[in-house]
């Protein structure tokens, strides 16, 4: 167990109810560790969106059990589209799957044995010598050594540098039935970035893919992404994009069984380590620059900041702002600080290619050898194996990709995008 703490003041306060509050609230509680949450929706409520990840990543941590469907037949598509050399897949050659929602949220609350949930808002979070006090909506107040903030990007009480605009990467997609097969049945598409289905002017707009998987039993989910954009592609276009592309392979839609909008950001400024309050996931983060993934890395990065955390709680002459410190000593060392950087330098030049140099910097990219853009994409590589990787991805990129990943190329601000289909 942790050093005594006061009545009425626990340990540590997670605010949040998705998959980093409940991951981090699980290892915590776990190591002894006295924790309360505090969300503003139930924390059994069923979560919205669905979480990809590669098998190999559940792996080593022995939760493959936790995947609800799983692909062998993993490909993208980098050509343009309309011939049968622009038609041709790139197979990936490693397992993809869907993570069981349920199965997911339910393993870690049954690791969150003993934690106290309490339904309300947090108004504000007011860090003293000591403890740290959150006034929530309701009037209530709660006390804890340590407040981590694990309730996503968009919260108000963490602190981080103004760096300019945010890329956010946005996607609209539909789970349901469709009169053929939007794709080849037992396949999981990663990137599909044909674009024969867009007329000229919108192949001069930034561009999307298509991330797709066949669910079973006839149903298939279809997904609209745009990777990174400042401001974000919105909705409306992301759903016409997605609708002349199924057009154009012949395919209506027969049944929506679910429409799930995502919008998060994948260049968010670290946040201020010096301040009393702790973060974790989004709000810490941890999307990864490159991807747009995160589940991969709560589940390896939580274990060891809950231990740290743990062993720093066991000194009752350690504060708030003491705690907070050691947090963000073992979630951002200078390691994953500078992978965080040669992340988003590398996500700016992304962000201005045209169509045509995005699709063929993503063929170059799955060139490489199964292990370093596995490890790459992942956030896994060293930060001497990620430098040689990205070198290794320069020397083999043709003349103009070259010079766009040195100089950029464009601007990663949006234009208008139209309404109609150009």
């Amino acid at each position: 167990m942790t050093g005594q703490v006061a009545s009425g003041c626990v340990d540590v306060l997670v605010l949040g109810g998705g998959p980093a509050a409940l991951c981090i609230a699980s290892e915590l509680t776990q190591r002894g560790v006295v924790v309360a949450g505090l969300a503003p929706d139930p924390v059994e409520a069923p979560w919205p969106n669905t979480y990809g990840i590669w098998a190999d990543e559940l792996k080593p941590l022995g939760l493959e059990s936790l995947l609800g469907h799983r692909w062998s037949d993993t490909v993208s598509y980098f050509g343009a589209g309309g011939s049968p050399a622009q038609n041709q897949s790139t197979p990936h050659r490693l397992d993809y799957g869907l993570l069981d929602r349920a199965a997911l949220q339910r393993h870690w609350l049954d690791r969150a044995v003993g934690v106290t949930w309490h339904q309300d808002r947090a108004e504000r979070v007011l860090a003293g010598p000591a403890t740290t006090t959150v006034r929530c909506a309701s009037g209530q107040s709660l006390t804890a050594r340590l407040v981590i903030d694990a309730s996503g990007a968009r919260t108000p009480h963490i602190q981080r540098p103004d760096q300019g605009p945010v890329a956010g990467q946005a996607a609209y997609g539909v789970v349901g039935r469709f009169s053929s097969n939007p794709i080849e049945a037992g396949r999981f598409v990663l990137m599909d970035y044909r674009c024969d289905h867009l007329s000229a002017a919108q192949r001069r707009e930034p561009p999307t893919f298509l991330y797709a998987m066949d669910l079973g039993d006839g149903v298939f989910f279809v997904e609209e992404t745009s990777l990174a954009l400042a401001p974000g592609v919105p909705y409306d276009v992301l759903k016409q994009r997605l609708q002349q592309r199924l057009d154009q392979r012949g395919v209506a839609i027969t049944e929506v069984l679910h429409e799930e909008f995502c919008l998060f950001p994948m260049n968010l400024p670290l946040p201020d380590r010096s301040q009393p309050l702790l973060a974790f996931g989004g709000a810490a983060s941890m999307v990864h620059p490159a991807s747009g993934y995160m589940l991969g890395a709560l589940l390896r990065r939580g274990p060891d900041l809950a231990q740290a955390l743990a062993a720093a709680l066991a000194n009752p002459g350690l504060g708030s702002a003491a705690l907070a410190q050691r947090g963000w000593q073992a979630l951002w060392p200078a390691e994953l600080v500078w992978r965080h950087r040669l992340y988003q330098f590398g996500l700016e030049r992304l962000m201005g290619f045209p169509e045509g140099l995005l699709r063929r910097h993503f063929a170059t990219f799955f060139a490489l050898p199964t292990e370093d853009w596995f490890g790459f994409l992942t956030n896994t590589l060293p930060l001497p194996r990620l430098m040689a990787v990205m070198l290794k991805l320069f020397a083999l990129a043709p003349w103009e990709l070259r010079r766009g990943l040195v100089l950029g190329a464009g601007t990663a601000q949006a234009p208008s995008f139209r309404q109609s289909a150009g």
